[in-house]
């Protein structure tokens, strides 16, 4: 597999799972409130982007070793996750909010210094990338490795 087609194997791993993602989160946040929501749909839309994918690129993946060609599209599949994680938690002054509400809620003290909310903001932030890491490598490969079986390669 070449280095352009997994370039577009994770650009459509990503806009899938987010198209899915968003349409899940939108019937979801009212039965189970936007916690849940949020987790499930992040955990089907990666599952079923994945198999989307997989399906679409599986003769490309074909091409060589199954495991190496997944491995590469969920790796830096995880990658472009982590910078956009990154990204919306250093400017999006709402999830420093919610985190802070949060540790508030968690840690109920009022003697906690700046220092204190510096390293438990930042250690929940880390907690948060890393878990979605980590679930975007487990869920994206199983999707890809999945949908690239569900292809029969072409007979010649």
């Amino acid at each position: 597999m070449k280095f352009g087609d997994v370039i577009l194997a994770v650009a459509t791993t990503a806009v899938i799972g987010l198209l899915i993602s968003t349409v899940l989160l939108m019937f979801l946040v009212s039965p189970l409130g936007s916690y849940w929501a949020q987790n499930a749909s992040g955990i089907l839309a990666w599952l079923v982007g994945g198999l989307l994918a997989g399906y679409i690129f599986a003769l490309k993946i074909q091409e060589e070793s199954r495991i190496n060609a997944v491995g590469k599209i969920t790796v830096l599949l995880a990658l472009v996750i982590l910078l956009a994680l990154m990204l919306m938690a250093a400017g999006n002054s709402y999830y420093a909010a919610y985190t802070k509400e949060n540790l508030q809620s968690i840690f109920k003290t009022g003697s906690w210094t700046t220092t204190d909310w510096f390293v438990y903001e930042n250690m929940a932030t880390s907690v948060y990338v890393s878990l979605n890491v980590v679930l975007t490598l487990v869920l994206g490969f199983v999707g890809l490795y999945a949908g690239s079986m569900l292809r029969k390669p072409k007979k010649t």
